[in-house]
């Protein structure tokens, strides 16, 4: 029986995979998680080839700085659920034992509770849907089953494309995509100059920006990039 909501399966029967950059699919379904999975506060998706992992899609900076955080170390909840197909729960980052270094530095981020639900993905691309959350304990059982759920529906549509796209041409083209981050970091400075405020509401004013818009969000952290970096009276 699935615990999905009505408004979930609705959402989820509205995303069209084909013809789409993957990533933009991606997208849809971590917003899509973020609102159906009681506790979530952010939601990333990662995938993972050999022991290189990246993020193909986040709803906010708590979730990417996570991610990032356990690419460095090259474990964590979100590629170990992933290589080991087991979902992974940590009820409170201040006192799990099992990732001592990582957990450690992703409490000081301010997340104290997270979920990472393997992609049950047939191919050497592997992954997991993470959620992440501000409190302890924030994940119930029901949350994990939803969870659980969204992300076989997530599997689906990475094992699609990885049916029609060799799989290092999709890690290229993934990894291209992710490069994007220094120049999404580079704008959230600008607007941080220009608005006094903290990384978190620049990368608010960034999302809604690419929302409002319907513009890419590296293309808005182009475009503010060079607002700034243009000679005067260009």
């Amino acid at each position: 029986m699935s615990r999905l909501s009505a408004p979930t399966t609705t959402a989820l029967l509205g995303i069209r995979l084909d013809r789409r950059p993957l990533e933009d699919v991606l997208q849809q379904f971590v917003e899509i998680t973020k609102d159906a999975v009681p506790g979530a506060d952010e939601v990333s998706n990662t995938l993972v080839r050999g022991d290189k992992g990246w993020t193909s899609a986040y709803t906010g900076r708590l979730a990417l700085d996570a991610d990032e955080l356990q690419y460095e170390r090259g474990y964590g909840p979100c590629m170990d659920a992933g290589r080991t197909g087991t979902v992974l729960l940590i009820d409170d980052t201040r006192v799990e034992t099992r990732w001592p270094d990582y957990t450690a530095h992703v409490a000081a981020r301010g997340v104290l509770s997270s979920l990472s639900v393997p992609l049950p993905i047939q191919t050497d691309v592997i992954g997991a849907l993470n959620i992440y959350s501000r409190a302890p304990s924030a994940f119930s059982t029901e949350a994990v089953e939803i969870a659980e759920e969204l992300a076989g529906h997530v599997a689906v549509a990475v094992g699609n494309a990885i049916a029609f796209t060799e799989a290092t041409t999709l890690v290229a083209q993934m990894r291209k995509a992710m490069d994007s981050r220094s120049t999404i970091d580079q704008a959230m400075g600008v607007i941080m100059a220009q608005n006094r405020c903290d990384a978190d509401a620049a990368f608010a004013i960034l999302t809604r920006a690419s929302q409002n818009r319907n513009i890419k969000l590296r293309e808005i952290a182009r475009s503010t990039v060079m607002s700034v970096s243009r000679p005067p009276g260009s």
